[in-house]
């Protein structure tokens, strides 16, 4: 491979998969194979990726040329030994949100090019120390709390869409639902994408779309690229995606660590200094903050390739597409109704995968640090508290995280003080190594 991991030896004969082995990193099937795959992962990154600028107010076609940029370079910089597509984060959709009441879109912008160069700089720390690091300041019950506050914060959000065109919500969730339970492999990781076409379809014969836009609108031209602002009252909203970041691009590569066999572990601070630095790209230029994809990931399990050739393929045509002004004004028509329904599922999504870390990790609420942390951080995040200082406000995201770090270490050092910690040989409060998330 080369030093760009630009690179590929062909698998077998370059049409099928060996019996019992995957396509690795460095090989690749022929290239209309890979091309073929790398099509699907820009399918699969579809749905989510453009749900965030949808429901932000961002501009889809711009978001979706930092987001194959974005992707190229992380393919540069882990030369070409981890495979991933760079897409729209679900956490930055509660900051940008909010930020945006106050000081628009380019205040915004100013927090996700804050947020990118902070996870840029805590790649570097990984680089050089680590990231056992992370798992001291983020253990399970920690990084589980943050995950889940983050997606329930947008409860009210989603609600509010879904209000809006309660027909065309419902339409949308409930397809979603069906497609996932009813269909397996490709499809059924797909099941958000088809649910929002569905849901479009439905707002279309329910006159709810305007396509006014899109006929105005050239066949080939330029993103709509605008520059952030800088406030340092944004700053408490986007520190908590940080964390999230650094835990999705660990779990990432652990995950394809684990299914390609290979020690990616060299690799895990070239992870998070890309995505840091693609987010910093996507905000100075107009667009939403990336992270790996989990539904990426399900493509390479379910076709057994994980070849960054395929991604290299993904992320030049998401680059094609996002040079037609008339494809990024067809995604914008979609209606607040499908939203609704989408986010619906989506930000509890989120929540959960806060929950299934705790799962996975084995987290014992039998132990009160452990509950305590969560019980706090969570009533603060979903009720949304504020917290106002001067000309800075802090919002739920924002002490929620904070309230979980400050309760989990206050109460551990305490506990240790005092010699009241758990017994790490009691089944019922020891807690295992914690495992980082994964996905969007």
């Amino acid at each position: 491979m080369s030093l760009l991991g630009t690179k590929w030896t062909v698998h077998g004969d370059g049409k099928s998969i060996t019996p019992g082995q995957v396509v690795t990193p460095d090989e690749r099937l022929s290239w209309p194979r890979t091309i073929g795959i790398g099509l699907q992962h820009v399918v699969a990154m579809f749905g989510a990726t453009f749900l965030v600028p949808l429901i932000t107010g961002m501009p889809p076609a711009t978001t979706l040329f930092f987001s194959g940029i974005g992707t190229l370079f992380f393919l540069i910089l882990t030369r070409g030994r981890v495979p991933s597509y760079l897409g729209s984060s679900f956490a930055f959709i509660a900051p940008i949100m909010a930020s945006q009441q106050q000081f628009g879109v380019s205040g915004a912008l100013g927090g996700v090019v804050v947020a990118g160069v902070t996870l840029a700089i805590l790649g570097l720390i990984v680089q050089k120390f680590g990231a056992s690091w992370i798992n001291r300041l983020m253990p399970a019950p920690v990084t589980g709390t943050i995950v889940a506050l983050i997606g329930l914060n947008l409860a009210p959000a989603a609600r509010d869409n879904f209000e809006k065109a309660p027909i065309t919500a419902l339409a949308t969730l409930l397809v979603i639902i069906l497609v996932s339970v009813l269909f397996r492999g490709i499809l059924g990781r797909l099941a958000i994408l088809v649910g929002v076409l569905a849901g479009y379809l439905v707002a279309v014969l329910r006159h709810e779309v305007d396509f006014s836009q899109v006929n105005d609108a050239a066949w080939i031209g330029l993103p709509h690229f605008q520059t952030p602002t800088f406030h340092l009252a944004v700053l408490g909203l986007f520190v908590p995606v940080v964390l999230v970041l650094i835990a999705e691009n660990i779990g990432h590569v652990k995950s394809v660590a684990l299914m390609t066999g290979e020690d990616l572990d060299p690799y895990a601070g070239r992870a998070i200094i890309a995505d840091g630095v693609a987010t910093t790209l996507a905000g100075f230029g107009g667009g939403s903050g990336t992270t790996t994809y989990a539904e990426n990931i399900g493509v390479m399990a379910a076709t057994k390739v994980y070849s960054t050739a395929a991604y290299w393929v993904a992320g030049m045509a998401a680059l094609l597409l996002s040079f037609s002004p008339k494809f990024g004004e067809l995604i914008a028509t979609v209606p607040v109704g499908v939203l609704g329904g989408a986010a619906t599922l989506l930000y509890g999504m989120i929540g959960v995968l806060g929950v299934r870390i705790w799962v996975q990790n084995k987290v014992s609420f039998s132990n009160n640090i452990n509950l305590t942390t969560a019980a706090v951080a969570l009533i603060v995040g979903i009720g949304n508290f504020t917290w106002t200082t001067g000309n800075l406000t802090f919002e739920g995201i924002a002490l929620g995280t904070a309230a979980a770090l400050i309760v989990y270490h206050g109460m551990s050092a305490l506990a240790k003080w005092r010699g009241t910690a758990p017994n790490p040989l009691d089944p019922e409060t020891a807690q295992p190594e914690p495992h980082l998330a994964k996905g969007n």
